[in-house]
């Protein structure tokens, strides 16, 4: 039975990556301008890396899966108002889409971890929420080193 829910929780997660990586897709046919064709395409490979990331965690077994250390949070995206994507959408608009659609998913693992009741599932359920934290923390140093550093 364990076996069975990782997978499903890991396929589960595989399809909400893959989700991310049409939404992605689907962003490059809006913007006007190629450079920000090529950040959302490289948020694009990103997104298909982390695909590939679960298919190698599907792969362990249940017991070996390993927490990462604490994943530190700038929490940039925390008082940031979420944008709506739109054909005139700027380098920092591109940012915070992919800081609060990072934000949400880490939520979501954090939230379902809560609820489980057995410890290897709860184990999987924070590993993938580490892993969203740690996507978000690399758009968070972005955004510091790009836009809170030209203002």
């Amino acid at each position: 039975m364990i076996k069975e829910s990782f997978k499903k929780i890991i396929d589960f997660a595989i399809d909400r990556e893959l989700e991310a990586v049409d939404f992605y897709k689907e962003l490059q046919e809006l913007v006007k301008f190629q450079s920000q064709k090529n950040m959302l395409l490289e948020l694009q490979h990103m997104e298909e890396g982390h695909v590939t990331t679960l298919e190698n965690i599907l792969k362990e077994k249940i017991e070996n899966i390993q927490l990462k250390d604490e994943i530190k949070d700038l929490k940039i995206s925390d008082y940031l108002v979420e944008k709506e994507p739109s054909n005139n959408m700027n380098y920092q608009d591109i940012l915070i889409i992919a800081m609060k659609r990072e934000e949400n998913s880490t939520k979501l693992y954090k939230d379902l971890a809560e609820k489980v009741s057995d410890e290897q599932i709860k184990k999987v359920l924070i590993r993938l929420s580490q892993e969203e934290a740690a996507h978000k923390l690399r758009f968070e140093k972005l955004y510091d080193e790009v836009i809170l550093k030209e203002n």
